[in-house]
């Protein structure tokens, strides 16, 4: 059996996701305080999408939404 870790500290986040915490039960099922969709528009607001950097309406369209 692996030994416990004592120190169990928490990562540095976003101040919107201060509530969000994922688990990983015993029988291997995610638990999480945030709905997928609520993380979805989360990630859609604030990571740029690496793959559409390089596609020509991208730019056009990220001009419109701003």
């Amino acid at each position: 059996m692996p030994k416990k870790l004592k120190n169990i500290t928490k990562a540095r986040i976003h101040k919107e996701l201060q509530s969000f915490d994922i688990q990983i039960n015993e029988f291997g099922e995610v638990n999480h305080t945030l709905s997928i969709d609520e993380l979805n528009a989360f990630l859609n607001h604030n990571v740029q999408d690496k793959k559409l950097l390089e596609h020509p309406k991208y730019m056009e369209l990220q001009q419109k939404l701003s």
